[in-house]
């Protein structure tokens, strides 16, 4: 398994992979297990890549079975539901201050393969890109749709991100939660095979 900063040349398998688990495309029976509700465009991830470097990605025998979107409040302030976000972080609390577009980033989306699900990729892939985004911001933030029960479970019980606030957007419920950046995820399951 290999994890990395993605480039320019990696965006057409992560829109592969992100085409098979994204709400509008993902196949009825596989829902059950998680999904992402964030669309993108091949456009959106160039400039992720080119000036955020944001999108961490895991290969294992040549395909992408995982990535994580990380960026800051800035570059997503054109999504309706990050702007709403941004604008809320006034009212929470995290780390003994005030969380604020320059002090925290919006995790996610992420999406796993189901090949390789369980098998410590999640894990991996969260704590690769956490170590990076932790050089310029001490506080994750993100959402989870509350009918992604898989997500939910797999982010508070896996990884530990801690659950800040619910909230309602688009006629859709979410749970908010954070994480601090400084704290390495501490997982003897992180140890994945190299191929």
């Amino acid at each position: 398994m290999q994890l990395k900063i993605a480039e320019l040349s990696d965006i057409d398998n992560v829109l592969k992979l992100h085409a098979k688990y994204q709400i509008s495309t993902i196949q009825e029976e596989d829902k059950k297990d998680g999904f992402v509700t964030t669309a993108l465009t091949k456009e959106e991830l160039t400039k992720l890549i080119n000036e955020e470097q944001g999108l961490f990605i895991a290969i294992s025998e040549g395909e992408v079975v995982a990535y994580v979107m990380s960026a800051s409040w800035q570059f997503l302030a054109s999504w309706p539901i990050f702007a709403y976000m941004m604008d809320d972080l006034v009212n929470l609390e995290y780390l003994g201050q005030k969380i604020t577009p320059e002090n925290s980033y919006q995790y996610g989306p992420v999406c796993v393969d189901k090949s390789v699900r369980g098998s410590g990729v999640l894990e991996a892939i969260f704590d690769f890109a956490r170590e990076q985004m932790s050089k310029k911001y001490p506080i994750l933030v993100t959402f989870i749709n509350k009918i992604n029960t898989r997500s939910y479970a797999a982010h508070t019980k896996k990884i530990g991100l801690e659950m800040i606030q619910e909230f309602s957007f688009n006629n859709n419920d979410y749970y908010e939660l954070v994480y601090d950046t400084a704290k390495a995820l501490k997982n003897e399951r992180l140890q994945t095979p190299q191929d």
